[in-house]
């Protein structure tokens, strides 16, 4: 849904109540005034119709999501995901298409805090994941075999109650106060890739290229998910503790693109695809850490409680990038 974010607010129908987004190479400014070629609304508004439900049920989630069991969530996780891709594909309106987006985030958000906690009845996941290096083969066979077992198993594991509706609130205000250290680094690392991403990736437009305004914007979400895909798949090969690292070198990534856009003093498009490919790196290799790092250092009985309530941290920086690119992009749009 971001990745179809520019053409979404382009959207427009053409005679023969046939959808149409302008493929064609020369861009047809929305703002004749402004050097960016704006959208009369910036891509952070589809930014928030996709995080502001999925944020919404990652603060109650913790106090009752228990209560309904794992088969009923993802299968509501499931239904709101096709239905979301239906009704933007037949849409007519922006207005339609923002319903379909919000479709998709309450999918993303319940899917992401079910499949994280699921993960509490894996021990030899974590095993997996903490397993010794080539350097010891036969300890890194035994650990993968170990982990597959689930797979392999005739039976499937039983997924016994919960073990958050035992944690008390004081133990879970004390779980959650543990997780700060991990939290934090996160959200800023997820506000500044995606005020980049929501913010400013409308704004880098070149015109010295063959790329409309709207494939630009598109190889840029593909290239930042490409990068986020490779790092959240890298857990094996390199492991960082300290991801309070990654977050300075994102808040670097957004100060040098924000001066970008203010300056262009970038000559070629291609040196902003590197930029951007480094940045989801950043991004995944932070979220994919942080949830090692929290499995590893919390107790069996407090992890499925401590993986739920810390995936909010990218959703609560992913919602204060979007609401702080609203009114940037009315800003550097109206500038001649």
């Amino acid at each position: 849904m971001l990745s179809a974010a520019h053409d979404i607010l382009s959207h427009q129908r053409a005679p023969g109540n046939q959808s149409h987004v302008d493929p064609g190479p020369t861009p047809t400014p929305h703002n004749s005034s402004s050097r960016f070629d704006c959208n009369p609304v910036s891509t952070a508004a589809v930014l928030l119709a996709d995080i502001l439900p999925t944020l919404v049920i990652k603060l109650l989630a913790p106090l009752g999501l228990h209560l309904l069991p794992y088969s009923p969530r993802v299968f509501v996780s499931g239904v709101c995901a096709a239905g979301s891709f239906i009704l933007v594909a037949f849409s007519h309106s922006v207005g339609t298409s923002l319903c379909g987006v919000v479709l998709a985030s309450i999918s993303s958000g319940l899917g992401e805090i079910t499949f994280l906690s699921l993960t509490a009845f894996y021990p030899s996941y974590f095993f997996l994941l903490t397993s010794p290096g080539p350097q010891d083969p036969g300890g890194e066979e035994e650990a993968e075999t170990a982990a597959r077992q689930p797979l392999i198993s005739s039976e499937a594991p039983e997924l016994k109650p919960d073990y958050s509706p035992n944690l008390s609130l004081q133990e879970r205000w004390t779980v959650f106060k543990g997780l700060l250290w991990h939290i934090i680094p996160l959200v800023v690392v997820y506000f500044a890739e995606y005020f980049i991403n929501q913010g400013l990736f409308e704004l880098l437009f070149f015109r010295n290229t063959s790329l409309s305004h709207a494939q630009q914007y598109r190889w840029y979400q593909m290239l930042y998910q490409a990068g986020v895909f490779a790092s959240r798949s890298s857990l094996r090969c390199c492991r960082i503790r300290f991801t309070w690292a990654l977050a300075l070198l994102q808040c670097l990534n957004l100060a040098f693109l924000l001066v970008d856009v203010w300056f262009s003093f970038l000559p070629s498009i291609y040196l902003v695809f590197l930029i951007i490919l480094y940045e989801g790196l950043l991004g995944g290799a932070a979220y994919v850490n942080t949830f090692h790092n929290i499995a590893l250092e919390t107790s069996d009985e407090h992890r499925e409680f401590a993986m739920a309530a810390a995936c909010i941290s990218d959703t609560l920086g992913i919602s204060l990038s979007g609401l702080l690119a609203l009114p940037l992009h009315d800003f550097l749009c109206h500038l001649s």
